[in-house]
């Protein structure tokens, strides 16, 4: 079987860094990016020419379009693109201000679609690849206080896969989004999630107890990243992929909530949602 490029981003730690470390142990070829720091990933990636570590920030569309470059120059391709970067937010959406929101959506949103944009030429003239979008088991189901605009950045990037999918199917590419449920990685750690410099005590009960909860949650998730990892690398296998794929049982779990609840909202409304349409004039 050919080998594979993989262009990662967010690649320093997490599903990023478990990712990149699959790929080589699967024998293939592995650009991560990160947004400092590059020779100590490439050291603890090891893969010697196989790997080439990338500096940039997601949000700098002309950095983006360097790192795709550089990525072309040594590899001649991308196979697979796993939009990985991103971070938490956790604050009731009353206690977030425009310019926390604004930089969540940078990373999390317009982050992503720099990236994709940069490598979706290459893909289309190679009439394959696969775009592998982490959104979040917070992109089905948004019913945690305090999480309420980190997933919402995760429904965009669900919408977004859905889009694209349907944009690229025509050239060869393949688009899944991947939602992890709670593993255990460090996006629960104060290094990889933001707060709200706003902080009203009127969500005291709902949003500081989920504050409060994080902390304890810390690396005792159920989830292994090195398991989610292994999905992955069976994913971009794949010839026939999902184009959404829960990974964990929490957030399979929520996805059948989520599928199960739409449809008795739907059910339950569905003879006034069905009464909006003009009446016919009848004929004599």
């Amino acid at each position: 079987m050919k080998s594979k490029v993989w262009f990662i981003t967010g690649a320093s730690k997490g599903f990023g860094f478990e990712i990149a470390r699959a790929a080589l142990a699967a024998g293939d070829q592995v650009v991560a990016t990160v947004r400092k720091e590059a020779g100590q990933l490439a050291s603890r990636l090891g893969g010697g020419d196989r790997v080439l570590v990338v500096t940039l920030d997601v949000t700098d569309e002309k950095a983006v379009k360097a790192g795709v470059q550089a990525a072309i120059d040594r590899f001649q391709r991308i196979d697979v693109l796993v939009n990985n970067a991103g971070y938490g937010l956790l604050g009731a959406t009353e206690e977030t201000s425009a310019e926390e929101v604004r930089k969540q959506y940078d990373t999390n949103v317009f982050g992503l679609l720099n990236v994709t944009r940069a490598v979706v030429p290459h893909l289309r003239r190679q009439a394959s690849g696969h775009i592998i979008n982490i959104s979040s088991v917070f992109g089905y189901l948004n019913n945690v206080p305090g999480f309420g605009i980190y997933g919402s950045t995760k429904y965009a990037v669900e919408g977004l896969s859905e889009g694209f999918a349907v944009e690229l199917k025509p050239f060869g590419v393949r688009v899944t989004a991947v939602a992890p449920g709670l593993f255990s990685t460090d996006f629960v750690s104060t290094d990889s999630y933001q707060g709200s410099a706003v902080v009203l005590d009127a969500y005291k009960e709902t949003v500081g107890a989920v504050r409060a909860f994080a902390g304890q949650l810390h690396g005792n998730q159920p989830g292994d990243p090195a398991k989610l990892a292994a999905v992955v690398i069976q994913l971009a296998a794949s010839e026939n992929p999902p184009l959404h794929l829960p990974v964990g049982r929490d957030s399979v779990k929520s996805f059948r909530e989520k599928i199960a609840q739409s449809v008795a909202d739907v059910d339950q409304w569905e003879a006034v949602s069905t009464s909006t349409d003009h009446q016919k004039a009848t004929v004599a």
